[in-house]
């Protein structure tokens, strides 16, 4: 099966706050959507609702849900702060959701990515 990206895409957690994808460094939490595309992850919606951003709302869960996805993959962070609350998993209700420590999380996202459509959250801090 063809990957979203149409070729091979790699993801990589080389270090605490940085994320790399396709050899482009980002230091700060990402979303990565089946079609390849990287945007900053909107944790102020999270923070303001509930004083940290290491619970993920469902409305901010919401801004990320514009491409079709099988597979949600969270990478919870360094040491696993970030988690979906129960509403969040709600909205995902049918797919696939792995939760996941970021290192793992960005080993699971190269082992998907090309087999199924992918939809990525990664905290790249604690």
């Amino acid at each position: 099966m063809h990957s979203a990206w149409g070729e091979s895409v790699r993801l990589e957690y080389p270090a605490f706050g940085k994320i790399t994808v396709d050899g482009t460094t980002y230091e700060h939490d990402i979303v990565l959507y089946p079609s390849g595309r990287v945007e900053r992850r909107k944790k102020e919606i999270s923070k303001r609702k509930h004083g940290t951003s290491h619970k993920l709302d469902p409305e901010e869960l919401k801004e990320y849900l514009t491409e079709d996805f099988d597979v949600l993959i969270v990478g919870t962070g360094m040491y696993g702060k970030l988690s979906l609350l129960p509403e969040s998993r709600e909205l995902v209700k049918g797919k696939e959701v792995l939760e996941l420590p970021t290192g793992k999380a960005v080993e699971a996202f190269n082992e998907l990515y090309e087999k199924k459509k992918v939809l990525g959250i990664f905290h790249v801090t604690c």
